[in-house]
């Protein structure tokens, strides 16, 4: 588990590095799907979690007032670059690796998914994911409490089906679609709603 992580995150920040690089300045200051952040906010938490380590991520926190809102708020204003290509050039610097902070290993996956659909959705740019990837993630938000980021409590009561891997997690009412779509629901993202089906969507909803 330790080391086959890695390969899969350095394959998802090598394709955003390549989209990234195709953006111009104005695709950069497009409000991504997190709240309040643009694509190039995005990026530059990216980075900052790319560059986090234990020690670093439990001082942070621990200045944060245990406060993940306000650590990822520093985060962003610490890694962001004064321009796209600067913070591009930092997320190039950083992307292979291997330090993470206080957290399981997939959440590394985790972070590279959905954040590259953060800014890949708004901007109409499709991205194939490794499948691997997508299912990790998924099993590991939905086994994550949702004071740390997962989704463990949303998920109670519905079954997630993924219609395009060999993946059926929970019990209740069903829910079924794109491993992704399934991912980007559970993690707050309610674009990718609309390709799911079944009598637990509105749980999830």
């Amino acid at each position: 588990m330790r080391n086959d992580v890695w390969p899969l995150v350095h394959a998802e920040r090598a394709a955003t590095i390549d989209d990234l690089a195709r953006l111009d300045t104005a695709q950069w200051e497009q409000p991504s799907l997190c709240a309040g952040w643009t694509v190039h906010d995005v990026v530059a938490h990216m980075v900052d979690v790319a560059r986090s380590t234990r020690v670093g991520f439990a001082v942070d926190m621990l200045r944060a007032g245990f406060d993940f809102d306000r650590q990822n708020t520093r985060g962003v204003e610490r890694a962001r670059g004064a321009t796209p290509e600067e913070t591009l050039q930092r997320l190039r610097e950083a992307a292979t690796r291997t330090s993470t902070p206080i957290a399981p290993l997939n959440t590394r996956l985790v972070e590279e998914v959905v954040h590259g659909e953060d800014f890949r959705r708004p901007l109409g740019i499709s991205h194939s994911y490794s499948q691997e990837a997508v299912v990790r993630s998924l099993r590991q938000q939905v086994g994550t409490s949702t004071t740390f980021g997962g989704a463990k409590e949303l998920v109670a009561g519905v079954r997630l089906v993924a219609t395009d891997a060999d993946l059926t997690i929970g019990d209740g009412l069903e829910v079924t679609g794109p491993a992704l779509a399934l991912l980007l629901t559970v993690s707050g993202r309610r674009v990718a709603l609309d390709e799911l089906d079944g009598p637990g969507v509105a749980t999830l909803a």
